[in-house]
């Protein structure tokens, strides 16, 4: 059964690619939730994973402690908590799981891992995108606190939105770019 199953797949490398696409995008955002759940305090808590393995909390502290240092670079009197920042006589976020971008970044992994790339490619690709997807957050959370409130789409356009999809145009030409970049391979010149 797993032979003829692995002959299917390696005759159809579309039919792969979706299979690999979809279970590790559903594996990853669901794992994100299940974990955001299990290391909230309720039915299902763990302290350990909560004290301990939260990294969530880690992400969320990066993005507001980064974004925090910036203003304050810039002159702006910041508080923050676990949560949220505020910049006095600006504006400010509270930071709620939907910010942290773990669909994105769930959709952006499972395309790479999913693509027949070289694994060295992948992992460059991989690592460079995250990376980017959170320099791009840190920005969209720096415009937030400055701009959106005096906004005239403040009200009128929700921001979570507004930034998915512009992340997701942005993303889909870096995977187009990457898709189409040729991987050195030993013995072939480019």
């Amino acid at each position: 059964m797993l032979n003829r199953l692995s002959e299917y797949f390696d005759k159809n490398p579309i039919h792969r690619f979706v299979l690999v696409f979809l279970s590790t995008y559903i594996f990853l955002d669901y794992f994100s939730v299940f974990y955001m759940g299990i290391t909230s305090p309720g039915n299902y808590y763990s302290n350990f994973l909560d004290n301990h393995l939260n990294y969530v909390r880690g992400l969320r502290h990066f993005l507001i402690s980064s974004t925090a240092s910036i203003l304050q670079h810039w002159g702006y009197n910041v508080t923050t908590t676990d949560t949220m920042l505020h910049a006095y006589n600006v504006g400010g976020f509270n930071i709620v799981y939907s910010c942290l971008g773990f669909g994105l970044m769930s959709f952006f992994l499972a395309f790479v891992i999913a693509y027949p790339k070289p694994l060295k490619s992948k992992l460059i690709f991989g690592l460079v995108g995250l990376i980017t997807i959170q320099i791009l957050n840190i920005l969209r959370l720096l415009l937030i606190t400055l701009y959106w409130t005096k906004s005239v789409f403040a009200g009128r356009i929700n921001h979570h939105t507004l930034f998915n999809v512009l992340l997701y145009i942005i993303l889909l030409f870096t995977i187009i770019i990457w898709v189409n970049w040729r991987d050195k391979t030993p013995g072939t010149r480019q």
